[in-house]
């Protein structure tokens, strides 16, 4: 018998299911949205501060642990930390310092010379960057609206990934990844927000609903289908000789009297009939009649 080496043995994590690290594909599709209107914004944002074309787009969303995050991450960069009211995690804006030196040079009027090195910011550096991270965040809690209900704001900013503790190694992140052109510069940003602070605002994964009436439940769902509705005259028959024979001029006699009313028709079937009216400058039409059986 061959026995199996102690190195092959293979590692089995264990997956609490109560706590899944991926995100389900309708919040998935929900947070994205969210996430590119803010990248929008941001964007437009930065064009008007800065005073050079800017552009931000996203990337991807993803959740994943604070420790897996913050590993993905340079060893230095700026790393603001964003209290959350009622989180003992804090939400994360990360962009190359060298980046926010640039955008701080335009500020000032300068040439935003992309060559800055990764360092710390002087006072007046991180005031500036401070307000415009204060922007961000109002841009932020505009376009996830009623996801994000808890305040957030403003906090310190670190230059260290591995040091910088915004939230426990395995708390929930949601990750969102930015490709951000300012002037000539570019940069990738991250925005990372504790998952309790917009999961539960996302509502259940797949929510299942009572089908005890399934009749009431379909009259009801049928009730916000939109038809088409027709105002048409009488249709009279005619012979394909004289279909095909047609030219501009000819004229078509129609049985319809032009007293009788129009016939209201979905679908082919008529349900009403209705005198021609006006609604402010566009044509509309009085229902003076309903069908009372259908053929």
């Amino acid at each position: 018998m061959i026995g199996v080496p102690a190195s092959a043995a293979r590692t089995v994590e264990v997956y609490d299911f109560r706590r899944p690290t991926t995100l389900a594909r309708e919040h998935s599709r929900v947070l994205e949205l969210a996430f590119e209107t803010f990248a929008r914004q941001w964007g437009t944002q930065l064009t008007a501060k800065v005073r050079v074309l800017s552009q931000v787009t996203c990337d991807s969303v993803i959740m994943r642990s604070y420790d897996e995050y913050a590993s993905s991450l340079p060893a230095t960069t700026a790393m603001v930390l964003c209290p959350v009211t009622g989180f003992s995690a804090k939400a994360v804006i990360q962009f190359p310092a060298a980046a926010a030196l640039s955008w701080v040079s335009h500020m000032l009027g300068g040439s935003g010379s992309t060559s800055a090195p990764e360092r710390t910011f002087t006072q007046i550096e991180q005031a500036l960057v401070r307000r415009l991270m204060d922007d961000a965040l109002e841009d932020l809690r505009y376009c996830l609206g009623a996801l994000l209900v808890a305040p957030i704001v403003v906090g310190g900013i670190q230059y260290n990934s591995q040091f910088a503790q915004a939230a426990a190694t395995g708390d929930l992140m949601i990750v969102a990844t930015f490709s951000m052109r300012v002037g000539e510069s570019t940069a990738t940003a991250t925005l990372a927000l504790p998952a309790d602070t917009l999961l539960p605002q996302l509502g259940e994964t797949n929510p299942t609903s009572n089908a005890g009436n399934p009749e009431d439940l379909l009259h009801a769902q049928l009730a916000w289908v939109p038809v088409d509705v027709a105002l048409q005259l009488t249709p009279i028959r005619v012979l394909p000789s004289v279909i095909l024979g047609l030219a501009v001029g000819d004229v078509l006699s129609i049985s319809h009297s032009k007293h009788r009313p129009l016939d209201v028709v979905v679908d082919g079937q008529p349900l009403a009939r209705a005198a021609v009216g006006s609604n402010g400058s566009r044509l509309a039409c009085i229902v003076i009649d309903t069908e009372e059986t259908f053929a």
